[in-house]
């Protein structure tokens, strides 16, 4: 399987997810922003960064990037696309996700080991957690504040949309302590947390078994390349 990792300016994490992607058994793809072509990969990540300084808001520039056209339709396709923390919110000014992402309510940029409980296993994304279990995964953001209507709140609720919710601490003002969701067909995700640091023992979050083991983020990897050898 390949899985394409896009590189806008100003992307930080795009190295680590291409490294979690190869730690998973996959083959990582190097994209770059400004071009037209998705190189045949059968998944997309948009990483985690400053997408061009977050100038105007965090996102908003990276959605209208060249090679988000090929996005929005391989999206459009059913291609699994996920979007980590500044990938999130080009989702999100996208469309790609409903919602939006804010400046976290205390004002400040937030680091920190963060517990989540897995609330949608029903994703390419997400099928090899299970329902309810909590994971912990590395949290960095200064925007990361999600926001929607009370009505599409209503709607990701009721449809079963949230896929991520911050359990223990909310550390952004989230509303519904929501961390990430996706949309109605289930192949687009998009969570602030970032599953690509949490891939390696000894370069993890800590746990309660030993500081810097946490590997939850790995099975968001894992979970897609499954997912597509079962639809083959």
């Amino acid at each position: 399987m390949r899985i394409g990792v896009i590189t806008f300016p100003g992307s930080l994490d795009d190295r680590d997810a291409l490294r979690a992607v190869r730690l998973a058994g996959a083959e990582p793809v190097a994209l770059w922003h400004g071009d037209h072509d998705l190189q045949g990969v059968d998944a997309l990540v948009l990483p985690g960064g400053f997408s061009y300084g977050d100038y105007l808001r965090c996102g908003a520039i990276a959605s209208l990037s060249p090679i988000m056209t090929e996005v929005v339709d391989a999206a459009g396709r059913g291609m699994p696309v996920l979007g980590i923390c500044n990938g999130f919110q080009m989702l999100a000014e996208a469309h790609l996700v409903a919602g939006g992402l804010i400046r976290n309510d205390h004002g400040n940029f937030i680091r920190r080991d963060q517990h989540l409980v897995v609330e949608n296993t029903s994703t390419p994304w997400t099928s090899g957690f299970e329902q309810g279990q909590e994971i912990i995964i590395p949290l960095k953001n200064g925007e990361g504040g999600f926001i929607a209507s009370a009505e599409e709140l209503k709607r990701l609720e009721g449809e079963g949309l949230v896929v991520f919710r911050y359990t223990r601490v909310n550390p952004n003002g989230s509303l519904d302590d929501i961390a990430g969701v996706r949309n109605e067909r289930g192949n687009v995700v998009g969570l602030m947390p970032h599953p690509e640091h949490a891939v390696e023992p000894g370069f993890g979050p800590d746990t309660a078994h030993a500081m810097r083991s946490g590997t939850g983020g790995l099975t968001f990897f894992t979970s897609v390349i499954r997912s597509a050898l079962v639809e083959a």
